[in-house]
């Protein structure tokens, strides 16, 4: 528990800011779930933080969403874009997501040790998804701990950031 606690440093509070006190509710598994849980949804936040606002500046990719649904034709509000998407777009994304998350799960067991067996939550084990080039083999490991800190740390305020978006389209004077 104390291992997986003490990263990323807290130091903006003094001590591990826990107020609803999660890290108690289990043992070490349960805190390690949660902790690659948060780097999990970290990660999808800030993709969905960067993507509102590609979508809202204009920005498509070529070709079709869709059979007859062209990315172009997408308005460039965030939920109005969402909303556009078509049912097999959704599902094609949901698919893709639930393939990531299949095969992160089979590469932890079959590549190294799982983050529930002592393993480092958060590390993703799916061959050339999050580093395809290669830049993080010559890290050495305290530069992969920094890293991973700052990933949750950048995860957790696109977290706030998205739903601060979210917030602001669906309720008027919000933001």
């Amino acid at each position: 528990k104390d291992e997986i606690l003490k990263s990323p440093n807290t130091i903006e509070f003094g001590q591990v800011w826990d107020p609803l006190n999660l890290a108690d509710l289990g043992s070490d598994q349960t805190l390690a779930w949660f902790r690659h849980a948060e780097v999990k949804h970290g990660r999808v936040a800030m993709a969905a933080f960067v993507g509102w606002w590609a979508v809202a500046a204009g920005a498509r990719i070529p070709g079709e969403i869709s059979y007859g649904t062209d990315f172009s034709s997408l308005p460039s509000k965030g939920l109005e874009a969402w909303d556009a998407v078509p049912g097999w777009g959704k599902a094609q994304m949901l698919i893709f997501a639930a393939l990531i998350e299949f095969h992160d799960e089979l590469f932890h067991s079959r590549r190294g040790t799982h983050y529930l067996r002592g393993g480092t939550p958060g590390v993703n084990t799916v061959p050339g998804l999050y580093d395809p080039f290669g830049l993080s083999k010559n890290k050495s490991e305290e530069a992969k701990a920094r890293g991973r800190d700052v990933e949750i740390k950048n995860g957790r305020l696109a977290m706030i950031g998205f739903m601060g978006l979210y917030c602001e389209a669906l309720i008027d004077g919000s933001v």
